[in-house]
């Protein structure tokens, strides 16, 4: 008995550690490729640039951008001043309160002397009912304040859309900071085709960096180690996987940080889902799905040089928060649209951008809980080449930080932004303090995300701010 036991065992962690080592390889493979690929399409952009090989029109598209906002008196003025130095003609503000418990708008109307008006708005899309409105047209461009009452970002997000005036949208938070020509960069795509129905920045921390008049003044890691962590993990994401998705239309994420859209196709799927924390996400996957139904010719891009300046959660306990919230947001968008897998209608968004989330955001925690737990049984069985193991996870991790420091070095050389000596070691440091500590504490945060979320599945939740480092002459 004890024998057939031992033999059960021995053929499980046989086939668990060979199916884990294949996901590992998988998910290796596929992150080499997307930064091979972004490192080649970042080269051959700046090329276009040097050339001169670019779109160069006087013509600007018109663009809304929505500022939705809860609990943001700290950062919105700084916001909205850099809003007001982007180096673009055709835009306007606004700025959608969602029943602040702070002062958001009291904050927001002094800084620009705005008045309260009666202005009719067309409601296309269902939110939550309007408070006041207020207007300022002494600035660049038109700025509106709406305060409304509590209802989540997507619910702010559908009032801004009610409100714009203008085909286009733009959406992005009040701790945020647009680079001067990042309007330039995100609607070059819609004048080269207009099929596209999104597109979608680069959002990059800005914690410690010194920025004067949306341009970079002053690029220094942050001395804040887990937002300094943060800022090789956001350029191994975008440059490694949204770049390659973009090759095939296989977009499914656009940062709520930073993101354009098509206004009618928007309204067209009903907008943004007020019922799930990822209403990012669940509206780009609206979008493919609504064309793809209608075949409808279409495009969702990413621009690479659109860059969106954002804060970092500096404190571990607002990390895990976001953290919960962006699990939580993937689960409900793939649920939701679980029809979609294996859809060979939907082309590559199907059976690669689908199975990817799924497989790899998604599981990933659980499934590296289960590879920690074979490996510890098999050690405690002694089944378990040791040497071999620490072997091949030395080679792993080491592979992966270099990866991650490729993507970081390549962002780095595609913005011309000059980093000391200093940073480059603060870099690599950080990639062996994400595999070696954070990349553990956050695959238990995501593996526990389901508890108890019910009770406040739609909730902002707080994150500490703090003022951005921003000039405005």
């Amino acid at each position: 008995m004890r024998e057939s036991i031992l033999e059960f065992v021995k053929i499980f962690l046989g086939g668990a550690s060979s199916a884990f080592a294949v996901y590992l390889i998988l998910y290796s493979s596929f992150l080499f490729i997307g930064v091979i690929a972004g490192v080649v399409t970042l080269y051959y952009r700046n090329k276009k640039k040097r050339f001169q090989n670019e779109v160069n029109s006087q013509y600007h598209v018109p663009v809304t951008i929505i500022v939705p906002a809860y609990n943001e008196e700290v950062t919105v003025v700084e916001t909205v001043k850099s809003l007001l130095s982007l180096d673009y003609k055709a835009y306007e503000i606004i700025v959608v309160d969602d029943g602040s418990k702070d002062d958001t708008s009291k904050v927001l109307a002094a800084a620009f002397e705005m008045h309260s008006v009666r202005r009719p708005i067309r409601y296309q899309i269902p939110c939550k009912e309007m408070e006041n409105i207020y207007e300022c047209y002494d600035q660049k461009v038109p700025l509106v304040l709406i305060r409304k009452k509590n209802g989540g970002k997507a619910d702010a997000l559908n009032m801004g859309i009610n409100a714009a005036r203008y085909p286009y949208f733009i959406c992005m938070d009040a701790d945020s900071v647009l680079q001067v020509d990042s309007l330039i960069k995100i609607t070059r795509p819609v004048l080269e085709d207009d099929s596209i129905v999104a597109v979608g920045g680069c959002v990059r921390p800005c914690n410690d960096v010194e920025l004067e008049n949306g341009r970079v003044k002053k690029y220094r890691l942050p001395k804040n180690i887990i937002a300094c962590m943060q800022v090789v993990e956001y350029d191994r994401s975008f440059l490694g996987t949204r770049i390659l998705f973009d090759k095939f239309n296989g977009s499914l994420i656009i940062s709520g940080a930073f993101g354009l859209f098509k206004k009618e196709a928007v309204i067209a799927v009903g907008g943004y889902d007020s019922k799930t924390m990822g209403e990012d996400m669940e509206l780009v996957v609206d979008l493919h799905k609504y064309c793809t139904v209608n075949r409808m010719p279409y495009a969702i891009k990413y621009a690479t040089d659109a860059i969106c300046w954002t804060q970092a959660p500096e404190r571990l306990r607002d990390l895990c928060k976001q953290r919960k919230r962006w699990h939580l947001g993937l689960f409900q968008t793939l649920m939701k649209h679980k029809s979609m897998a294996f859809d060979f209608k939907s082309g590559p968004v199907s059976f690669v951008s689908y199975l990817y989330f799924f497989i790899y955001e998604f599981l990933s925690p659980f499934i590296e809980l289960f590879g920690l737990f074979v490996t510890t049984l098999a050690c405690c069985f002694g089944l378990i080449n040791l040497k071999f193991f620490l072997t091949f996870t030395l080679i792993y991790a080491l592979f992966g930080a270099t990866l991650t420091m490729t993507s970081f070095f390549g962002r780095v050389q595609a913005s011309s932004i000059q980093v000391s000596g200093k940073d480059m070691w603060k870099a690599w440091l950080m990639c062996l303090f994400e595999i070696t500590f954070m990349h553990f504490v956050m695959t238990y945060v995501r593996s526990t995300a389901f508890i108890g979320y019910r009770k406040k599945k739609l909730q902002w939740g707080r994150i500490q701010r703090k003022k951005i480092n921003l000039f405005v002459a």
